[in-house]
């Protein structure tokens, strides 16, 4: 049987409101992030949590050191989670997520977090190149408006672009769905 596992992707105090890069329904998202933790502690299935951290002191968010950089309270890791530290966009590029993750024998990852256009992105399909099945709980991520050759383009429209495209590398679905399947006690 393919043991599942939950990544928690840079659910920071920086992307909640009074954070120095506010994400549009930041609380709504980590609520499910935080009910997704829940379900897999429940069921004793690993928790990694991703923690973006900027080394340089004029960064614009997760400068190091700063309480912006902390993961949210809603959210902490547990004794005994993996805490993976990163400094780039993918969870995966200059940490050691994917050793850890194959040494908890994880093969069905659930992945949620911010923002969903970077750092969710880059880690969902990350996940899928190295052949990790996918599962992409999309009420629990969040991100914010972007802005693209002058055209604004709002954050439920950046997060639904993005969500469209990575049903190509994972399979979508709510909080819900995903606590009634795949974080459940086997």
């Amino acid at each position: 049987m393919s043991k599942n596992g939950l990544l928690v992707v840079d659910v920071q105090n920086d992307y909640f409101p009074g954070g120095r890069w506010t994400l549009s329904g930041m609380d709504q998202a980590s609520d499910n992030v935080a009910k997704l933790i829940a379900a897999a502690r429940a069921a004793g299935l690993p928790v990694f949590h991703v923690q973006h951290v900027m080394e340089e002191a004029d960064s614009p968010f997760f400068t190091k050191g700063t309480i912006g950089a902390e993961i949210h309270a809603k959210v902490k890791p547990a004794a005994g989670e993996a805490l993976v530290v990163k400094h780039e966009v993918n969870a995966f590029l200059g940490t050691d997520l994917k050793a850890k993750l194959d040494a908890a024998g994880v093969k069905n990852l659930v992945v949620c977090g911010a923002m969903s256009h970077m750092c969710v992105d880059a880690a969902t399909r990350a996940a899928s190149d190295f052949g990790y099945k996918v599962t992409l709980a999309h009420d629990a991520c969040a991100t914010r408006d972007a802005e693209f050759d002058g055209v604004k383009v709002s954050a439920r429209d950046v997060h639904a672009s993005f969500m469209a495209a990575l049903g190509s590398y994972a399979t979508l679905a709510p909080t819900a769905d995903v606590i009634a399947t795949t974080l459940k006690k086997g």
